[in-house]
């Protein structure tokens, strides 16, 4: 868990990058995610030469082992002088990280010139389509070296004394992300992570699945994914599984080149090493993926639409609009493969637009697969970024259909304030709703003045599809009882004495 004393520490960083004038938050947490990545890979040396220490057997270094190879190393540069460190990692170390390849940074000249990293003809790590590609653009901007060196000092302060863990680490990253306070243009914001958890819990994603979020931004959802699977499953998985963990089990595409960079980075952060983070318009002609994944997760954008030339003909078919948030529910449908789990964010508006390609999606969802759940949740969820209310649909494809009922659950509280300030609080249905949805048989007898009940499919039919829990919610009015009017004129009578009598009282002390 973050505490106040390493926000604290992370808001020195911030604030010393800021004043070397970069402001954009987006660019401060790529600037900071290539420096831990950069610490990251000297941590990872520093284990594989104690395992060589202890073992004897010789392992593939990430690092070249010349004297410039081992001067880009984070332990090695780090209480150089301020001018020296900015030289290493503008001149060395960021050029070697834009050319990973195959786990290792290549190697340079005396002359400065960087010596290309031969092919692994034994390499199956195609990581270099999914981190180096993102990297090729990347550009170094720390101002100066003193304001890189503050940024060092703090970095290194916070892993040595605060962060003991991967797990914190994790945290440390949220935190960040969580500076990105306004949504994007394409209406993307960030998922609170609390959010991101509860979405996976329902799912349950295993080892053995493909999982895939076609609007993965920083990638949390894929990293949320990880952190349940490690959690539940790390004592038991294979060495094929925990192959298929590093690399093809999390897929995410995203239109953002700075986006994917930080993706990458944050996956290989949490050690999946070679994600399928790939550019791509999810919805456009230029995605032909069907039948592949067997879990999607994902907040897709909400707003605007996008060109209908671009479209995908296939998910027009299923709801001819240009509204992204419909497209990306027919998109979910047509690259799961069949028994695939879906749990996505959508705004309130998909629930009960009376548009026909609104309907057309909900008839969809509701008479060719299985909607198994629609999770309201309350306007301020998402605040500081958006108010705009949003529901969690829960569903899996089936291609035959199999909604007999749906299970509608009224999140009031989520364990934070519903203000701005999103202050932690101890109202928080999120525990309940995961309890309840994996007992379902125990919810068939609720009432519908309860927070989570069933609702008939033929209902729902018969009211246009429509999908909002107040269509079906009932509303318990308890009756006021008042006392009688000579009642309430009694106690007027005695409370204008007692008014009376003090103002006296008043007077007198005159």
């Amino acid at each position: 868990m973050i505490t106040g004393i390493i926000k604290n520490k992370i808001d020195k960083i911030w604030t010393d990058i800021w004043a070397g004038g970069i402001t954009n938050p987006l660019t401060v947490i790529e600037q900071l995610t290539y420096l831990m990545f950069i610490r990251s890979l000297d941590e990872k040396e520093l284990e594989t030469e104690e395992f060589e220490n202890m073992t004897g057997e010789k392992m593939a270094k990430i690092f070249p082992q010349s004297a410039i190879g081992q001067s880009m190393r984070w332990s090695k540069f780090k209480n150089n002088d301020p001018r020296q460190i900015y030289d290493v990692i503008s001149q060395r170390v960021f050029p070697a990280i834009k050319n990973l390849k195959y786990g290792r940074l290549p190697d340079f000249t005396e002359q400065g010139e960087l010596i290309e990293t031969e092919d692994d003809p034994n390499s199956t790590n195609s990581n270099n389509t999914a981190f180096a590609r993102y990297m090729s653009d990347a550009m170094f901007l720390i101002p100066t070296p003193q304001i890189l060196q503050k940024i060092i000092t703090g970095l290194d302060d916070l892993y040595e004394h605060d962060i003991a863990d991967l797990d914190m680490q994790g945290d440390l990253y949220e935190y960040m992300l969580g500076k990105l306070a306004t949504a994007g243009q394409n209406g993307q914001f960030r998922t609170p992570k609390h959010i991101r958890d509860m979405m996976v819990e329902l799912i349950q994603p295993t080892p053995d699945d493909i999982i895939c979020d076609p609007a993965c931004g920083t990638a949390g959802f894929l990293v949320s994914a990880a952190e349940y699977i490690r959690k539940n499953y790390e004592d038991t998985m294979t060495a094929e599984q925990w192959e298929h963990f590093s690399g093809e089990l999390f897929t995410g595409y995203d239109i953002d080149r700075t986006m994917l960079r930080i993706s990458a980075m944050n996956l290989m952060l949490h050690s999946i090493s070679n994600p399928d983070v790939d550019y791509k318009d999810s919805v456009s002609k230029q995605n032909q993926i069907s039948d592949k994944f067997t879990v999607c997760l994902a907040n897709p954008p909400f707003k605007g639409t996008i060109d209908a030339e671009s479209i995908h003909d296939n998910l027009k078919a299923v709801t001819n609009t240009k509204k992204t948030e419909l497209l990306f529910l027919a998109l979910f449908l047509r690259i799961m493969k069949k028994g695939g789990r879906c749990a996505c964010i959508v705004p309130d508006g998909v629930l009960f637009g009376s548009s026909a390609a609104h309907k057309a999606i909900r008839k969809e969802l509701i008479e060719n697969h299985q909607l198994r759940a629609v999770i309201s949740m309350p306007s301020g969820v998402f605040k500081p970024y958006a108010g705009v209310s949003t529901a969690v649909l829960v569903f899996t494809k089936t291609g035959a259909g199999g909604t007999d009922q749906i299970w509608f659950y009224d999140m009031k509280a989520d364990g934070f304030s519903l203000d701005d300030k999103r202050s932690e609080i101890s109202d928080n249905d999120i525990p309940d709703i995961i309890q309840r949805f994996h007992n379902l048989e125990t919810e068939k007898n609720r009432e519908r003045t309860e927070q989570s009940f069933f609702v008939p499919k033929q209902e729902i039919v018969d009211n246009g599809y429509d999908l909002s829990i107040n269509k079906y919610k009932k509303t318990e009015y308890v009756p006021v009882e008042y006392p009688p009017t000579s009642e309430i004129l009694d106690k007027l009578d005695e409370l204008e004495k007692e008014i009376t009598k003090g103002l006296n009282e008043l007077r007198g002390m005159l």
